[in-house]
This record gives C-alpha cells, structure tokens and sequence, in this order.
C-alpha cells in the first residue's frame, strides 16, 4: 500500500500489480471489488481501472479484499482493462448483492 497525504488527510492507496505465471496461474493486487466472477471470466474493480480476466476453469483461490489480494487458477487466454466509469453508476458490488 502507498500512503498519500492530501490536504492533511491520510489516505492508502494499494498498489496495483498484476502477475501471471506461464497462463495457469496468477495474482493481482490493487483490487478494489470482485464484480463478477465465473469459470471462464473474472471481473474485477483494479486501482487502474476494470481487469476482465477471460479463459477456461478459472477458479479464484484466495482473496483478500482488505489487502487488495487475488490469486487465480485456470486456463488464462487474455487480460482486458477497461474504464471502471461505468461500474460506479451501476450500483452495488457482486459481493455486496451476493451477501444481501
């Protein structure tokens, strides 16, 4: 995590970094919120903006929100950053409806 210090308010901010090991394993930290998940596609809410991971048998094995954490499995056929905007109008998380 990175400290920032904006007007005398401290903020942390998690750092963003994305890590894939030979296209069946990787992690990803800087994660803000799972959106949706599946086994072919992994949405998640980044520092740098919504990370759509898409392949085959993806299964997520441990996720840790409050440190920014994911670590993934399965076939890995590609990474997509898109602007996170839209996320923000659509409402709730999937963690959060998933958990109402």
């Amino acid at each position: 995590m990175c400290r920032l210090n904006i007007m005398g308010v401290i903020l942390w901010k998690k750092k963003y970094r994305p890590v894939l090991s030979d296209r069946h394993a990787g992690s990803v930290t800087g994660v803000n919120d799972v959106v949706s998940f599946d086994e072919n596609e992994i949405v998640l809410d980044t520092e740098m903006g919504l990370l759509t991971i898409r392949g085959k048998e993806l299964h997520v094995k441990r996720l840790t929100l409050e440190k920014g954490e994911l670590d993934l499995e399965g076939q890995i056929d590609s990474l997509n950053y898109s602007s996170n905007a839209a996320l923000k109008h659509s409402g709730e998380s999937f963690l959060s409806r998933l958990l109402k």
